[in-house]
């Protein structure tokens, strides 16, 4: 797997083009997430606010063309105000309707310090969201999430009975590391990006 920042990180200024890829054995890519909506501060403020997130689409191929994709989910992500600073975000699968047709799966708080776990149960107290959901039963996949300002590799655990082939996997761990990376994307402007991001390509994980 693979993430591009498309500019260096200037104070002030919006993050905005960064892109998954993930590929198979072969180097075929099978998924991908795409910041489709730039993370922005809000007006007077050093933060990405909920009123204003920022989003990425999780693709997945549309045929045999490697220039084709389809949305599969839509990830939103901002900076929580309250006593406890954390990472909000809203996740959403999207319909064959497209991608103004969507349902939502997941939404939930994780502390910017000290990370967390990002998780579609429907098993877990509280999670209402995906228990709306009439074919969403049961553990649909985790994933362990860094503080803010550390280089983390995300451990993603799938619910074998939501993955059919590599390409399913493929979705969740694009879905895991854009909920990672907008850790970085919502940090305060006021601080600067970790030095990876300062190169045009990193490597996110080998």
């Amino acid at each position: 797997m693979s993430s591009f920042a498309s500019e260096k990180e200037r104070p002030g200024r919006e993050r905005k083009g960064w892109m998954i890829m993930i590929y198979d054995l072969s180097g075929s890519p099978v998924a991908a997430a795409s910041m489709i909506t730039p993370f922005v501060p809000s007006q007077g403020s050093d933060r990405v606010s909920r009123s204003n997130p920022g989003a990425w689409l999780i693709l997945r191929p549309n045929g045999f063309s490697v220039s084709s994709w389809k949305p599969w989910g839509r990830l939103e992500a901002w900076r929580e105000r309250g006593p406890i600073d954390g990472l909000g975000y809203k996740f959403e699968l999207v319909s064959d309707a497209g991608p103004n047709s969507r349902v939502p799966i997941a939404e939930s708080t994780m502390s910017v310090k000290k990370g967390g776990q990002f998780c579609i149960d429907t098993s877990i107290i509280g999670d209402t969201t995906s228990k709306s959901v009439p074919f969403i039963r049961g553990f649909v996949m985790g994933a362990t999430v860094e503080g803010e300002g550390k280089i983390s590799k995300p451990v993603v655990q799938v619910g074998v009975q939501h993955v059919t082939c590599m390409a399913d996997a493929a979705l969740f761990i694009a879905l895991s590391a854009a909920i990672d990376l907008s850790m970085d994307a919502c940090r305060l402007f006021s601080h600067k990006l970790r030095k990876e991001f300062f190169h045009d390509q990193q490597d996110y994980l080998s």
